[in-house]
């Protein structure tokens, strides 16, 4: 038998489609709207920004501000698409209230109850019980195998409807790891190249105080976005690692009952 699985989240096509899509946003974002000129003094992005206005601030940070929009538009979409799949991984109802029922009716001997209940759930942990719950049946009356190995039998269908869940669950999260590190080293680099700028207004006899603002500017501009990405990364990734172990708990928890339960009943 083949057990059922929780499809959800993006395809490595889609993904890439997704980075590419968040580069273009982040560009347009940063020509026509931080690089609006109504932002800078005479209508003009090369002169300075008007007073206050932090759009055209934030476009002086220079190229690299396209790139970190685009890496905080990346965190944008895959939150989203992480948010979608795992509310309909946990399925209708509370987890905990799911189990419960499970138990209840196990212990009463209502299997057909209980797979109905899982019809009516339809998350991962759902998978997982009917899964069981269907191998359950299939060798409680089996009189060609002995009291161990029909418990194994069990036992093994719960694993491997486990693990056709876990990976859909904790999926594209890796991105979100590894978005928390590089975007704080893009906006370093960023940091670095405004740094430079303004060491080079003062290479020269008297420095040129307003190249050297810039620089500055330039400097905390990238380290803002930079910083401001990978927090947001880092939030969402926890969030997500702690919905997942949650949802394997409970697998976890369920198999344990199903298997506690049929080891009691069989023969």
């Amino acid at each position: 038998m083949s057990s059922r699985k929780t499809a959800g989240g993006f395809s490595a096509v889609v993904g890439a489609i997704a980075i590419v899509i968040a580069l273009v946003i982040g560009i347009c974002i940063y020509k026509f709207i931080l690089g609006n000129p109504a932002n800078f003094i005479d209508n003009d992005p090369n002169n300075e920004p008007l007073q206050g206005n932090y759009l055209g601030i934030v476009y002086k940070g220079g190229f690299i501000v396209p790139m970190l929009i685009a890496i905080n538009v990346v965190v944008l979409i895959y939150t989203i698409e992480r948010f979608v799949t795992l509310s309909k991984a946990a399925g209708k109802g509370s987890l905990n209230t799911f189990i419960e029922k499970i138990k209840d009716l196990l212990a009463n001997g209502n299997i057909q109850e209980a797979k109905e209940a899982c019809e009516a759930q339809q998350g991962s942990l759902a998978n997982v019980v009917a899964a069981g719950l269907e191998k359950y049946e299939m060798v409680a009356n089996d009189s060609s195998m002995d009291k161990d190995k029909k418990i194994e039998s069990v036992k093994k269908e719960l694993e491997e409807a486990t693990s056709l869940e876990l990976p859909m669950l904790s999926k594209n999260l890796p991105v979100l790891s590894t978005i928390a590190s590089i975007c704080v080293l893009v906006g370093l680099i960023g940091t670095v190249m405004g740094m430079i700028k303004s060491f080079g207004a003062m290479s020269h006899g008297a420095p040129d105080t307003a190249m050297l603002a810039a620089g500055i500017s330039e400097a905390l501009i990238n380290t803002v976005l930079g910083i401001s990405g990978s927090c947001l990364a880092i939030i969402f990734f926890n969030f997500f690692s702690t919905k997942v172990d949650q949802m394997t708990h409970s697998m976890d928890e369920a198999s344990f009952t199903i298997v506690n339960d049929f080891s009691k009943s069989v023969k």
